[in-house]
């Protein structure tokens, strides 16, 4: 049988982090890559290998998040220093820092127009920022545990938070009111995110599963028990057809949300995967792990094409009715009625995970040459893959109907500059608030030379 899709290739990896990588994104043009690691460090790396890696040093302690603006002109990052630092990733390695929590942060996001932040701490809170001075905006209040993760929604409407109190919850921006809950009963999840159509959600668990949910209906969708350890991380295709996820158990899985069932099984680290990010276009992701490496993937997932209807393949099964969205009598794999996207709609269709994965064809080894950059050692790493499903068929809409190419052309690329312009004025303002520091600290040190000198002539 031949396969409809290319299987995901490791093209590139990088070593130079001195402990666990805890936290990696792709900048919007696909030439850089932000690390955090255990390690107190932020790494850009630079996809040319010609090019060095920047490592920037700045937080007294582990970096647990790092996350690039939309524009890719400023890098985020936060740490077990209860600061927040925002990076120019250049060579200079400029940065401003500001006291975000009382304990530690756990997570940074910034929202879609670049002008807020959302961090998440273990002192409870959720809180908000303005990008320019970093100006507090406004707290979250009501977990009662360490607060691991807090996104904004597409949209920049809402913002969603996990805690280890096992709950996630949903916000109103605007109201700054709780507006659901949602329960963990077996563990907690260390990880949420938004489908990029804003009307489902998916959470990474300690107790091995993934849960999608629909957040107007408020309902579970989807439940994937595929991983045999912790779930520590996952990402949504931009398309929104795939999700990938990062496990304890030294693998990736991406998993088919159309068809809901798991598609690829990904071994390439050693030991734990720690995080996992899909690019802007879905291209590639990243992955780092407890083995200190980073890894860049190709994804050969249909990237290439944004879906606004995604329309799920039914097929006839012995089960006449699925079973409710509570229900997880099927140990590996429950897929329940609807699929993410902009119109969700029910299907009875019931998947049963055992199939799949006795579907599984040979592991491919992937190697290649070796190739080094000044600050760090990049190549191709031998890495199996092992692919749990052939076929996937979907059906597509065109979008941006009614709009002329060449003014959908001319629009997107006025926005592009108005972002660009946005960043350059928060990185002039970062500049000018350094300055000023710096020229209140040469004030302070002159006036203290001032009264030792009138202190001596006076003795």
């Amino acid at each position: 049988m031949t396969s409809a899709l290319s299987d995901p290739a490791l093209e590139r990896h990088f070593r130079g982090h001195k402990d666990n990588v805890t936290s990696v994104d792709i900048s919007c043009n696909m030439k850089q890559i932000a690390t955090g690691s255990m390690d107190s460090c932020v790494m850009i790396w630079n996809m040319k290998p010609q090019m060095r890696a920047y490592r920037f040093e700045g937080h007294k302690d582990a970096v647990f998040s790092v996350q690039f603006s939309t524009s890719g002109h400023l890098v985020a990052s936060a740490s077990r220093d209860k600061t927040v630092r925002l990076w120019v990733p250049s060579m200079k390695a400029e940065s401003t820092a500001f006291r975000a929590h009382t304990a530690s942060v756990r997570c940074v996001n910034f929202s879609r127009d670049g002008q807020t932040l959302v961090t998440a701490s273990d002192d409870k809170t959720i809180k908000v920022w303005t990008v320019h001075r970093q100006k507090f905006l406004f707290s979250l209040n009501q977990h009662i545990n360490w607060v691991r993760c807090a996104k904004f929604s597409p949209d920049d409407c809402l913002i969603l938070s996990c805690s280890d109190d096992k709950t996630i919850k949903l916000w109103d921006k605007n109201s700054r009111e709780c507006i659901h809950t949602f329960y963990e009963h077996a563990g907690y999840a260390n990880l949420v995110d938004f489908h990029p159509s804003g009307t489902c959600i998916a959470a990474a668990s300690t107790d091995g599963s993934v849960k999608v949910w629909d957040i107007r209906s408020h309902k579970m969708l989807q439940h994937y028990q595929v991983h045999g350890g912790v779930v520590n991380s996952l990402s949504f295709h931009p398309a929104g057809n795939f999700l990938i996820t990062a496990s304890s158990d030294s693998t990736m899985k991406i998993l088919d949300l159309v068809e809901g069932k798991l598609l690829y099984t990904l071994h390439g680290h050693q030991g734990p995967v720690t995080c996992v990010s899909f690019s802007r276009t879905g291209e590639y992701f990243a992955s780092g792990g407890s083995d200190e490496q980073v890894m860049v993937w190709k994804s050969n997932l249909d990237y290439t094409e944004y879906r606004d209807d995604v329309k799920p393949q039914h097929k006839s099964t012995s089960s006449s009715q699925a079973p409710p969205a509570s229900s997880r009598s099927d140990p590996h794999l429950t897929s329940h009625p609807s699929v993410c996207h902009s119109q969700v709609t029910e299907s009875s269709e019931r998947l049963n995970g055992r199939d799949h994965t006795a579907a599984n064809t040979q592991c491919r080894g992937r190697s290649g040459s070796h190739s080094k950059a000044t600050h760090s050692h990049t190549n191709r790493h031998p890495s199996s893959i092992s692919s749990t499903h052939q076929q996937t068929q979907v059906q597509t809409q065109p979008s941006d109907a009614g709009l002329p190419p060449d003014l959908a052309g001319t629009l997107e690329h006025i926005i592009g500059q108005l972002d660009i312009l946005t960043q350059t004025v928060s990185i002039l303002e970062q500049r000018l608030t350094l300055t000023e520091d710096k020229l209140k600290e040469c004030l302070e040190n002159q006036m203290e030379i001032g009264l030792h000198l009138q202190r001596g002539e006076e003795a």
